[in-house]
């Protein structure tokens, strides 16, 4: 009797059907990265790196899930959700960001988002994300799911605006959030890929906007707010 031979089991990433994902995140190597994990999980059909090209490669390649990053120099991913929601409410996102606080993971779910999860999440539960993400589950890093219970059931109508806050822009925020949690500023340029200079023109921004005059007083504002 002949041998019988197993058919060889078809890798992952040649299978029909598979996932298609959108990148968006203004880091070039960031994109890279990410694109290189998921490769063997979801087909990557584009990326962009400002709102505009976010908005205008999106409706083009209808992908299934958008991986958003929050904060961009144009506005970050809830203008990309604010502008795409109407027009392709098919496409479902993902917020993958460094940003762990609070206002930006309920601005984002109640701009549309179906999940958020930080970058630190590694490429196996990023993958398993995108796919409960896309079968319409509800997906957050598990400290995240915290702020999005206590944000709908304790103040569903509460606003996430801080006047404060407000005057600061994204970067501003990211700088402030990782100056309070004692970060040196190296450490900072090091985390945001921005250059050492860059970070001191963004704290004397944010303490000039706040009226304070030293980290300190940044640090205890920040903390106060729940931004730390």
């Amino acid at each position: 009797m002949a041998e019988q031979s197993t058919p060889p089991v078809e890798p992952e990433s040649t299978r029909p059907g598979r996932l298609r994902v959108f990148l968006v995140d203004d880091h070039a190597m960031f994109r890279a990265g990410v694109r290189a994990e998921l490769g063997a999980h979801v087909e990557v059909v584009g990326e962009a790196s400002t709102v505009a090209e976010a908005v205008s490669r999106i409706a083009a390649t209808g992908p299934d899930v958008v991986l958003l990053d929050v904060h961009m120099p144009d506005g970050g991913g809830r203008a990309v959700l604010e502008a795409m929601r109407r027009s392709h409410p098919e496409v479902r996102f993902l917020a993958l960001s460094v940003s762990d606080a609070a206002e930006d993971v309920i601005g984002l779910i109640r701009a549309g988002a179906r999940g958020y999860v930080t970058k630190t999440i590694s490429p196996d539960e990023l993958a398993a994300a995108i796919r409960r993400v896309a079968d319409g589950d509800a997906v957050f890093s598990p400290r995240l799911a915290g702020f999005v219970l206590d944000a709908f059931a304790a103040r569903p109508d509460a606003p996430v605006a801080d006047p404060e806050l407000d005057q600061l822009t994204n970067r501003e925020r990211e700088v402030l959030r990782l100056l309070a949690r004692g970060y040196a500023y190296k450490e900072i340029a090091r985390e945001l890929y921005i250059s050492i200079k860059t970070v001191e023109t963004h704290v004397s921004n944010v303490l000039r906007k706040l009226q304070m005059s030293n980290r300190y007083e940044l640090s205890r504002w920040a903390a106060d707010r729940r931004l730390v």
